[in-house]
């Protein structure tokens, strides 16, 4: 079960923005992908939030497109920011990338973002959120999203 942007806004709007805002104090985070022989491959990436959906833009033909057509399931890491603080937890994003190829839609993107042509876009079906911080400097606490369920919250000490 896989869902959009906007259904887990819907669903939990407060974590949602939790994340959004993770992704939105730094520019530059790290995108997990496949490589043909299946080992993992880490890239940096910018990301976007546009009309209810979670985007990711690539250059042409680079190693973490050609890895997304051939097998599209991705884990996307908020960059921890400076030092050890994590200023809002740690955030983690899982799910499948679908590629965009319909004209109307890349460009709307297109005049919204401005990136240099051409490139690849593909749309998120997230498969879990995850959201890890400490509390009261005690408690280990990870927040655990998948579509059609509830937030799952575990406490460590």
């Amino acid at each position: 079960m896989t869902a959009n942007w906007s259904a887990f806004t819907a669903a939990e709007p407060d974590l949602a923005q939790l994340v959004e805002e993770r992704f939105g104090a730094f520019t530059h985070h790290t995108l997990a992908t496949l490589r043909k022989d299946g080992s993992p491959r880490t890239s940096g990436l910018e990301v976007r939030f546009l009309n209810g959906e979670l985007w990711l833009g690539m250059m042409p033909d680079s190693l973490k497109a050609l890895d997304l057509l051939r097998d599209p399931r991705f884990a996307l890491q908020a960059n921890p920011g400076e030092g050890q603080s994590l200023g809002g937890g740690d955030v983690r994003i899982s799910g499948r990338a679908v590629e965009v190829v319909d004209a109307a839609t890349k460009a709307e993107y297109v005049e919204e973002v401005e990136p240099p042509e051409p490139f690849h876009l593909f749309r998120t079906e997230l498969t879990e959120v995850v959201r890890t911080y400490v509390e009261d400097d005690k408690y280990l606490v990870v927040q655990v999203w998948k579509p059609g369920e509830p937030v799952r919250l575990i406490k460590r000490t």
